[in-house]
Formats: C-alpha cells, structure tokens, sequence
C-alpha cells in the first residue's frame, strides 16, 4: 500500500466492507493517517454500486486506452463522468441518460444525423443538424 502512495500523499478516507477479515488492515491504514470508513451495516448495495461503476468505467474506458500517467488517468475519468451522466444510456433509467434531453423531432428533410465526439472520441452522442 506504501507503493501505491507516491510522495507520502494518501487519501484522506478509505472504504471497506465490514467483513472482520479487514481488521489488521484498519490498524494499518490508520498508521498511515487515512480514516477508515465501513459500509453500512448490512448494506451491501453500497459495495455493489461502486463496484458497478468501476467496472462500467474499466470497460467502457480502460480497457480501449493507453493512460500515460496519473494527470491522464484523471483527465479520462473526468471526461468519461460527464458523459456517463450528460450522455450515457442507462437500462434502469428506460435508457435515458440521468441529464435527460428531450427527444427532437428531425427539423426538415434535408437535416442530417452528426456525431459528436465525447471521452476523445471513445464515444459519441448524436444530434439532427441542418444540411449546409
């Protein structure tokens, strides 16, 4: 855990399930000047909503670039929250994004579907714009 803090910066709080398997592991985060934080008591949707997003973020995100640092590494998550929730379809949502956007009607005959390139082009959100 040491190594995967660099230049003594850590977190200020750390998120464990309440299983007594973590018990050595507080007394260590502690030392290191981080606050453990349990889950609620039997609340177990709350590990599994974080764990949804990171694997929708690992998926969607990860596993399609090449991260050349952490300044990178921060620039794509922040790029990929704002579409997730401006942008993102969500099966739990009837396939709206959480901002929704009212659904446009095609302006005139003539007007053409164009892509908007979001997350570096990674993916893409679609509006009707008028011919030229």
């Amino acid at each position: 855990m040491r190594e995967a803090l660099p230049y003594d910066a850590a977190p200020k709080y750390l998120i464990f399930d309440r299983d007594a398997i973590f018990s050595p592991v507080v007394a260590f985060v502690r030392a290191l000047g981080i606050d453990p934080v349990r889950i609620s008591y039997r609340s177990p949707w709350q590990n599994g909503t974080a764990e949804r997003w990171i694997g929708s973020c690992r998926r969607e995100l990860l596993e399609h670039v090449v991260v050349f640092g952490e300044r990178h590494f921060v620039r794509l998550v922040r790029l990929y929250v704002d579409y997730f929730h401006e942008d993102r379809c969500h099966f739990g949502l009837d396939k709206d994004p959480p901002n929704s956007r009212p659904v446009r009607p095609r302006p005139s005959p003539e007007a053409k579907v164009v892509a908007l390139p979001r997350v570096g082009g990674l993916h893409h959100r679609y509006e009707w714009r008028e011919a030229a």
